[in-house]
Order: C-alpha cells, then sequence, then structure tokens
C-alpha cells in the first residue's frame, strides 16, 4: 500500500469513528471561511445591478467635465483662464483623442435648488437633447424623456423625494412638471453623485458643519435632466455653465489608462472619470459591509485556531495508545504525524469548500441595490484567486492549531504510548499553599487551572476576542444610529447592522462553542482527579462546581481584556485600515461595559455548568477502576 494511500485510508477512519467531532471542527473552520469569501465576493456580487445599468444606458466608459473657471486659483492670476471657448475646446480634444471610438456631449450643467411637496434639495440639471444619444441615454423607470418644461428626475434621487411622474416641481422658482423617472450608469445614483458645479459639493454635513464651510456649496445634489433650452434659462449668465461629455473607448478596459494618460495639467483642462471609478462609488455600500464581514472573518479565524486547538488536544490524549501501535508495527514518527494531520488537513480542505459554496451564495442577500440601478446582485463568480486565500485559511488554521500536537505525540516513546498511564499533576508549591485554605470548589478549581495552563490561556484569548468584537460592534451600532454614514438611508443603514448582527451572531456562536468544548476537554482530563477528590469526602455538587470555576475565572480575565484594552485596540486596528479619521471611539454607557463584563461570566458559567454535572456523575468505582493513578 502506498504511504500516501494508507495515509489518507488512517485519516478517513479516525474521522467516521469520531464524527461528532469532525462536524465540529468543520463548523468551526466553515464559520471563518464562509464569512471570509463573504467578505472577498460581495462587491463583486453587488457590481452586477451597475453593470446591468451600465448596458442598458450603453453607459461612457469615461466621464469628461468642465467648470467654466476653476475651483481653486492660482498663484499666478495670470494663468486663470474664464475664456468658455478655450475650455470646451478641450473637451473636443477629448473626442477625438486616440482610443475614442464615439462621445455624446458636451451637455450644459447648472446648479439649481429643486423644491416639491413642501421639500427642498439641491441639484446638479443636465441639457440633453430630445432625441436619444448613442452614449449614455438614461433608462426610462417611469414616464418619457425630456421635454420642453418638462424634467426627468434621476431614479434613487426620485425614491430619496418620493417624487412620481406627473409630480410639479420647482427648479429655482420656475415650475417644471416630472415626466419621467430613469438611471444611468454615467453617474453614482443619488447619493453618491458626482459633482459638476464649480462651487463644489458636499455630502453629509450637519447645519453646524455647513455654517464653516464656504458659500456656494451643493449639500447632496442629486440630478436631473432637462432639455439644453430649460438648462440655459436657469441662468442669466451663460458663461456660469458647467459642461460635461461621455466617452466611449475602443477598449473599456483600458478606461482608468486612458485618465491617466489625460491627467489635467492645468486648473482650466477637463476633469475625468473612468467607469471603475463610477463603480466604486455605487457600490459604496458593499465596501462598508464588506470591510465589517472581513473583521469577522479574521476574528472568526482567531477563535476557530482556539476552537480546533482544544478538540485536537482532547484528541491526541485519546489517541496516545492509537499512536503507540503505529509506531509497534513500523510505523516511523513521521508516517505517525503525516496520519494525525492528514485528518485536520481533510477537514479544512471540505469546510473551504463549504465556505466557497455558502459564502458566494449569501452575497447576494447582503447586497443590497439601489434605486438608481437596473436589476439585483447576482451570485458572484469565484475567482482562483478567491479560492486560493479561502482554501489557504482553512489550511493555516488547521496547522496551526494542529502542528505542535500532532509532532509532540509522534515523538512519544512506543512504550509510554501503548502504556497510555494518567499524566501525575504537577505539584506547585505556592499553589498549594494559596488554595489550601479555599472552599473546596475553588481549591480544586486552581489545581485543575494549574494543570492545563495553556488550555487556561486558551479560554482567555478566546473570550477576550468575542468581548472585543462585542465592544467595536456596541461602538459601531451608536455611530450608525447617531452619526450614519453620509447619504445613506434608513435601508441602507439597517443593512449594515444586519451584517454586523450576522457576524456578531456566529461570533458569539462560536465563542460559546468553544466554552463548551474546553469544560469537556478538562472534565475527561481531570475524570481521575475528581474521582479521587469524590472518594476524599467531595461531593459530586462541588466537582462540578470546581470544573466550571476553572472556566468562569478565565472567562473573567478575557471579558475584562476584551472589554478594555482589547476593544480599543480594535477599533483603532479597524480604523487604521479603513482609513477612518475618528481616533477616539464613541464608547458605550459604563454600565453598557459592566452589564458586558458580568453577562459573559454567567453566560460562560451557564454553558460550562451541563458538561460539568454530566463529568461529575459518572460512577467514582467505574472510573477508577479504568484508570491508573
Amino acid at each position: 500500500m502506498g504511504r500516501i494511500l494508507l495515509v489518507g485510508r488512517l485519516a478517513v477512519r479516525d474521522l467516521r469513528r469520531r464524527r461528532i467531532e469532525a462536524a465540529l471542527l468543520l463548523l468551526a473552520i466553515m464559520a471563518a471561511t464562509t464569512t471570509l469569501t463573504l467578505g472577498l465576493v460581495l462587491r463583486d456580487a453587488a457590481s452586477d445591478p451597475y453593470q446591468s445599468t451600465r448596458e442598458a444606458t450603453n453607459g461612457p466608459d469615461v466621464v469628461a467635465s468642465v467648470a467654466p473657471y476653476p475651483s481653486e486659483l492660482p498663484d499666478d492670476p495670470a494663468e486663470l483662464v474664464l475664456d468658455q471657448p478655450a475650455r470646451l475646446s478641450g473637451l473636443e480634444e477629448l473626442a477625438s483623442a486616440p482610443g475614442v471610438i464615439d462621445h455624446s456631449g458636451p451637455y450644459p450643467v447648472t446648479a439649481a435648488e429643486l423644491q416639491t411637496s413642501g421639500r427642498t434639495s439641491d441639484v446638479q440639471a443636465v441639457g440633453r437633447d430630445a432625441a436619444p444619444a448613442s452614449v449614455d441615454q438614461p433608462e426610462l423607470i417611469q414616464g418619457s424623456w425630456v421635454s420642453d418644461g418638462g424634467v426627468v428626475v434621476e431614479a434613487a434621487f426620485a425614491n430619496a423625494l418620493d417624487v412620481r411622474v406627473g409630480d410639479p416641481v420647482t427648479l429655482d422658482g420656475r415650475s417644471f412638471e416630472v415626466v419621467g423617472v430613469a438611471v444611468t450608469a454615467a453617474m453614482p445614483p443619488y447619493p453618491e453623485s458626482s459633482c459638476f458645479s464649480p462651487t463644489g459639493c458636499v455630502s453629509g454635513a450637519t447645519p453646524e458643519e455647513l455654517s464653516e464651510l464656504p458659500p456656494g456649496l451643493l449639500q447632496s445634489p442629486g440630478l436631473v435632466w432637462l432639455t439644453e433650452a430649460d438648462v440655459r434659462s436657469l441662468t442669466t449668465d451663460s458663461d456660469s455653465l458647467s459642461y460635461v461629455m461621455n466617452l466611449k473607448l475602443a477598449d473599456p478596459d483600458s478606461a482608468q489608462a486612458f485618465v491617466d494618460a489625460y491627467l489635467p495639467e492645468s486648473l482650466d483642462a477637463p476633469g475625468l472619470e473612468s467607469w471603475e471609478d463610477i463603480l466604486g462609488e455605487a457600490t459604496t455600500l458593499a465596501r462598508d459591509a464588506q470591510i465589517l464581514l472581513m473583521i469577522g472573518a479574521w476574528l472568526l479565524g482567531l477563535l476557530a485556531v482556539a476552537s480546533v486547538s482544544v478538540l485536537v488536544g482532547g484528541r491526541m490524549a485519546d489517541q496516545t495508545r492509537r499512536v503507540g501501535l503505529l509506531k509497534a508495527v513500523g510505523g516511523t514518527p513521521r508516517l505517525v504525524a503525516a496520519v494525525l494531520l492528514a485528518e485536520y488537513v481533510l477537514v479544512a480542505v471540505v469546510a473551504a469548500a463549504a465556505g466557497l459554496a455558502v459564502g458566494s451564495l449569501t452575497a447576494p442577500l447582503l447586497a443590497e441595490s439601489s434605486a438608481g440601478l437596473i436589476g439585483s446582485a447576482g451570485t458572484p463568480p469565484i475567482t482562483m484567486s478567491t479560492v486560493g486565500l479561502v482554501t489557504a485559511v482553512a489550511l493555516g488554521v488547521a496547522a496551526v492549531a494542529t502542528f505542535v500536537p500532532a509532532v509532540r505525540a509522534a515523538s512519544t516513546s512506543t512504550v509510554h504510548a501503548l502504556a497510555d498511564s494518567a499524566r501525575p499533576p504537577r505539584r506547585t508549591g505556592w499553589l498549594i499553599a494559596i488554595s489550601a485554605r479555599l472552599p473546596v470548589p475553588l481549591l480544586l478549581a486552581l489545581r485543575v487551572a494549574a494543570r492545563r495552563p495553556r488550555r487556561i490561556v486558551l479560554g482567555v484569548v478566546s473570550i477576550a476576542i468575542a468581548v472585543s468584537g462585542i465592544f467595536v460592534a456596541l461602538v459601531l451600532n451608536a455611530f450608525l444610529t447617531t452619526q450614519p454614514p453620509a447619504g445613506y438611508d434608513a435601508a441602507q443603514v439597517e443593512l449594515l447592522r444586519q451584517v454586523l448582527l450576522i457576524v456578531m451572531v456566529i461570533l458569539l456562536s462560536l465563542a460559546a462553542v468553544n466554552a463548551i468544548f474546553i469544560t469537556w476537554a478538562t472534565v475527561l482530563d481531570n475524570r481521575h482527579s475528581s474521582a479521587l477528590a469524590r472518594a476524599l469526602g467531595a461531593t459530586p455538587r462541588e466537582v462540578s462546581a470546581a470544573l466550571a470555576a476553572a472556566q468562569v475565572l478565565p472567562a473573567l480575565v478575557g471579558a475584562i481584556l476584551g472589554a478594555f484594552p482589547g476593544g480599543f485596540a480594535l477599533f483603532h486596528a479597524i480604523n487604521a485600515i479603513t482609513g477612518g479619521d475618528s481616533d477616539r471611539p464613541t464608547l458605550p454607557p459604563l454600565w453598557q461595559l459592566l452589564a458586558l463584563v458580568a453577562g459573559t461570566v454567567l453566560v460562560v458559567a451557564l454553558l460550562t455548568t451541563i458538561p460539568a454535572r454530566l463529568g461529575a456523575r459518572r460512577p467514582v468505582a467505574e472510573i477508577l477502576q479504568a484508570e491508573l493513578a
């Protein structure tokens, strides 16, 4: 039999014998891989509506625009160019640039104030021809295209204002009728619309912030289309108009290279925006959700390492005699280690495949499509880079958690492994002196904890990770409540809350499973010493309380570390990764932090009580007869 086949058959056989543990291992790693897959493919799923809109409207590859005068004055007044024909000539040169196969425009753009049903909003009005354009012809959702006295409203903007076809509106005091609602791929949907105003635009500013900004700024402007004549009638100075032109390239994938090649060399040169940039702005919500998912994925990955480490430690202890048998029949330490590692590698590969499948199928459910785009999010294609990264993370979790225990088990002597005698407890003088005067449950709990210090560290770390995640969730929830991201409506904020909730539920579930794993492994490791304690007079209730207390004390330490230094550190790490401008988080109230610590300890106590009581119910005589002292 070949070595690889032998290792595979032994690994599969052992997994089949311990199906529950294998399933728990699979779920622990799968939680991390599913969340990681969601984070990697979410923006690809969210880009589908924009791509559909781009096809339906024959969207531009590059959008070029000029303002009537530069927003920033040069140091030398002689360099200031206010000649409108000269600025329009720059657009005309782009229309005949190499690689450009078609264009529409230039179209005049002016800023105006729209009023409807008692609501007022800044808008950018674009003048268009009544005839369809070959590049960027907005797709009508309702009504008809522009006509004299008629205005077409961008769909997301119309949805925000609750405007429908037939409604009357005023632009700078002039009356118009809404004749249509349309979508476009030449500009991100409201409220992420591009800014063509020479005075500039701002989104999400409070009244206090607006008072400190220069006058003339448009606040979260929407987009409307009028006839060119109607746009020109909104201003008395034709030289104050901006202009926009849509370009079609022979190679759409070279749009960004085209933009880079024609970067403005002077203040009066046209500004350019590629369709990739517009796509990025149109999927801002997906980007924010992606950040939350990626944070959750790495936290879950760390918790998965702790889960697998505990399970591996318990299984390695049960497999000591099996290791001795393998070595006794000629297996080398390398072969034994390969057999032990192969089990977890197989589980990791299956978990990676399941995580990729579930994550890609779930992504469309979290990709909220804007009202300003056509269609909905589809199932994103899984690229080789995504497969490679998710698989590498799954294998990394398995390898980090199992490598050292597997090597240690493989290096155990054959005679010792076959004997499989109980490991004598460590005798620590200072610990015995401290615990001697404590109540029986605490005395036993301290000695149980001291016997497996690495497992205690794993318990502290897993609780600290979970509590740090909850701390950040409380901070982000408070931020979404008091200061939602600029331009986000209630539905978009709710979607971010749902993503946050999903990550936290998985995080808490895995932390709870960790607590149960650690307690059960502790029960199995201490069954002989617990039986001796009961034989010497300890009651089953005292023994079960001791086993539970051995987990509660580390949980208290982990909760304190996670709620304060851990939560702050995680927040600042997120802030640094995302480029946030808030150095100090808006802290939850003190009572919430105290409740978080107390609640964590209480939940861990409840979770660990059941396995501890189950372990303490086994008859003392049966345990002592089965175990060697």
